[in-house]
């Protein structure tokens, strides 16, 4: 399908991700490897790689989430944040496409919406590529 963002070289296992969390420790990298690990278990089609220096969650070669640590937050975005319906009011951006939620120790999201958004993520992106279930 035209205009997916499409990523080379996404794997099952990716030692460079497997390194990047290695690489943030703490509540920071804590928060970021739950998320991710979330969406790591959506399905077994999912495949992971470093991507802009952060991992990156695809259905084949069509990324649908990341995770990204700063100094003091952790974003867990969505390339196509955009189109997700959002009733909690997580999703920050202004972008055509990406969203994201920030999440900050101390005053985290409510985990159920946040997990919401990553199933429909995940279901977003094999629609728009249309892999069956």
């Amino acid at each position: 399908m035209a205009g997916i963002f499409r990523l080379d070289g996404a794997a099952k296992q990716d030692p460079a991700v497997d390194a990047w969390f290695d690489d943030h420790a703490g509540e920071l990298g804590a928060l970021a490897r739950r998320w991710f690990r979330r969406m790591r278990d959506c399905g077994s089609d999912v495949l992971v790689l470093l991507h802009d220096g952060g991992p990156v969650a695809c259905v084949g070669d069509a990324p649908f989430g990341y995770v990204a640590v700063f100094k003091a937050h952790v974003n867990v975005g969505f390339f196509q944040g955009a189109a997700l319906k959002d009733p909690a009011g997580l999703l920050e951006g202004a972008g055509k496409r990406m969203r994201h939620v920030k999440l900050r120790p101390g005053a985290l999201p409510n985990a159920v919406a946040l997990d919401a958004l990553i199933d429909a993520a995940y279901k977003d992106i094999r629609l728009r590529i249309r892999r069956p279930d």
